[in-house]
């Protein structure tokens, strides 16, 4: 089922111990322990072991791995997901999604393929072996 077009991630009450700012560019791969929200642009791989949180402005180009993610800006690569992800109505990814769980809001884009993780991974014990 789509959402309902929220546009906004202040439903997310994770704190945040690292943010990205507008104006910020980060060349490189990003890994955090804790929760990260991007507004700026990283172009690298996102690791992170709680919340990665992408904002309208922000931007990624690069693959992303976290526990979850909410998505209001634009992802260039894959995401892999072991809990919930979100894709917000402003949001865009071109590239392939593994989740444990998916929701997608009206007017959100993406264009790539997704697998729904959660039944896969109790029977194949890891997320890292679903190449195809």
């Amino acid at each position: 089922m789509l959402g309902k077009g929220r546009n906004s991630i202040g439903d997310n009450r994770e704190k945040v111990s690292t943010m990205i700012g507008k104006d910020t560019t980060f060349d490189g791969d990003l890994t955090s322990a804790e929760t990260i929200r991007i507004d700026g642009v990283i172009n690298g791989n996102c690791t992170c072991e709680k919340t990665l949180i992408l904002s309208a402005d922000g931007q990624i180009k690069g693959n992303i791995s976290a526990y979850s993610v909410v998505i209001s800006g634009r992802v260039d690569g894959d995401i892999t997901v072991q809990g919930k992800m979100e894709l917000l109505s402003t949001g865009k990814i071109a590239g392939n999604i593994i989740a444990g769980s998916l929701v997608i809001d009206e007017g959100a884009c993406f264009d790539g393929r997704c697998t729904m993780a959660a039944a896969i991974s109790n029977s194949m014990g890891s997320f890292d072996s679903l190449d195809s």
